[in-house]
């Protein structure tokens, strides 16, 4: 008698993205977690503000501020492939091809994708692009070439 070998076409994993509202929400998460540690190591700062150290409207605590902003998702994201509030709600983020993140996947995604979100007050609206498309990536995600998906 013959043994046949089981296999399957769908013995790959089920890959689900994560939505709008859960990254919405770890997103809230790691604001929260960047401007508690932002507020705690540039408050030295507040007591030069004003002073010779303003560079045209920018001070050096927004400077700061936003450099520890980027570098929080840059690097947490690099290193573990999510944030602290990723983390928290059980989001991670991949490559379009399932390999390692890159550098420069990261410096597209989380910089530049980041920066354009920012840039002007209605750019901010543009997150709302994760509600309706079908792997559920926002503008700086079709940048970098990634996708947030639901750890299993």
């Amino acid at each position: 008698m013959e043994e046949a070998n089981e296999f399957s076409l769908t013995d790959q994993p089920v890959v689900r993205y994560a939505g709008f509202w859960m990254r919405f929400w770890a997103y809230l998460a790691d604001l929260l977690i960047i401007f508690s540690v932002t507020g705690i190591l540039l408050s030295p700062f507040k007591f030069f503000e004003g002073a010779p150290f303003d560079i045209g409207f920018w001070t050096v605590t927004s400077i700061l501020g936003s450099l520890i902003f980027y570098l929080y998702f840059l690097l947490m994201t690099k290193f573990y492939n999510q944030t602290l509030g990723k983390m928290i709600f059980g989001l991670k983020v991949v490559r379009e091809d399932q390999k390692q993140l890159l550098w420069s996947d990261l410096l597209f995604r989380e910089v530049v994708g980041r920066f354009l979100h920012r840039v002007f007050f209605f750019t901010f609206l543009l997150y709302i692009v994760v509600a309706f498309s079908p792997e559920k990536q926002g503008v700086h995600d079709r940048i970098g070439n990634t996708r947030v998906i639901i750890e299993e």
